[in-house]
């Protein structure tokens, strides 16, 4: 080292020159660690604050999408609603109103109570289903009281078969003949599992016997078969008119002349047309449920075997072919091919079947 013109020199040993590079050295390898131990921890906390992104994000999508299937599910029990609305209203225009009180007798279910418990629980365990809940509170509802429409409709039914005399039971066993029956198997089901709720099924039998019922009802005759003036022979024991000697009648002799009209005594379709033995011929018009109205001794036809017949309409003319001493229609009335008494039918027919005409008449106007 020069210093006003004086000349010094410094002599570091090796020694110490060692510790001052070892010095230097250790204080760059902790500037190096801190520094590194700095980027880890932005790295960390980098990484973290991007995962917390990402799972608000995520919290964030998850639930728009359960409001949009909360919107959903609104939106379909609106809908099912607006159905049910429909289905009500369509059936109250076509068969009045629905009975809403049970009546002493009758059998069908009741599930306004546990379907009320059932909305209760739901409403408190899943908010968001209450309304499709109370929805099929009200579909139950719905098909019970149906079922008690069917049921006292087919009672009605009943009552006026059996004032006529006639067993509905027998009837209904005739209706429900399966030797001529078939197709292809199409299950019925309410559930996904292809299973049929008891209430349903029911509503179905009770339908299924009231329009058998009902039908046995519209088959019966009540329309007198031919304008004429008076009945010539009863139903039941007379003397034969060829032989004097006494015979089983099975059916009406109503005299008139030659030419006359005979109608259809109830609407059915014509299942006979040609001669039979002793009645010449013949007319046979099947009325369903085992229930046939045969017409004989005609002198000409005015139909065809296999046309549907409303009650009133000509099929015949009257005459005297067959066993027949004179021009007259022979009447008769056959249940499960067993005649009975005409006559009853035909002296109800005013009151009995008023309100099946009224009914007729007002579905020919629609």
């Amino acid at each position: 080292m020069r210093s006003q013109g004086q000349v010094r020199f410094i002599k570091i040993s090796a020694r110490l020159q060692m510790i001052a590079a070892g010095t230097a050295a250790a204080l760059l390898a902790v500037w190096l660690v801190t520094m590194a131990a700095m980027a880890i921890s932005g790295i960390l906390s980098t990484r973290d604050r991007l995962a917390l992104l990402d799972r608000e994000a995520k919290v964030a999508s998850s639930e728009s999408r359960v409001n949009a299937y909360r919107g959903n599910v609104d939106k379909v029990q609106q809908d099912l609603t607006k159905r049910q609305d429909y289905i009500e209203q369509l059936v109250q225009a076509h068969l009045g109103d629905l009975p809403k009180d049970a009546q002493a007798g009758e059998t069908v279910s009741n599930s306004s109570a546990a379907a009320a418990d059932t909305v209760k629980k739901v409403s408190l365990t899943l908010p968001e289903a209450a309304g499709l809940a109370r929805l099929e509170a009200r579909q139950l509802a719905f098909v019970e009281a149906l079922t008690r429409l069917a049921d006292r409709r087919a009672a009605s039914a009943e009552q006026r078969l059996a004032a006529l005399g006639l067993n509905p039971r027998a009837m209904l066993a005739s209706a429900d003949d399966r030797t001529a029956q078939g197709g292809p198997l199409i299950k019925l089901a309410t559930s996904i599992d292809g299973s049929l709720d008891p209430r349903f099924q029911r509503l179905g039998l009770s339908l299924a016997r009231m329009d058998a019922l009902e039908r046995s009802v519209r088959g019966l005759p009540q329309v007198l078969p031919a304008s004429l003036e008076y009945i010539s022979s009863g139903f039941g024991f007379r003397a034969d008119p060829f032989t004097g000697a006494g015979a089983f009648h099975p059916g009406l002799d109503f005299r008139g002349p030659i030419g006359a009209p005979i109608y259809a005594a109830a609407r059915g379709t014509v299942s006979f047309a040609g001669q039979r033995s002793g009645y010449g011929n013949c007319v046979e018009i099947d009325h369903g449920n085992g229930l046939i109205t045969r017409y004989a001794h005609m002198s000409a036809f005015r139909t065809v075997v296999g046309k549907a017949v409303g009650p009133g309409e000509v099929i015949g003319l009257i005459g005297s072919t067959g066993r027949s001493t004179g021009p007259h229609l022979h009447f008769e009335v056959r249940i499960g091919d067993r005649p009975v008494n005409p006559r009853p039918f035909l002296e109800a027919a005013p009151h009995v079947f008023e309100e099946t005409r009224v009914a007729v008449g007002a579905q020919t106007a629609r």
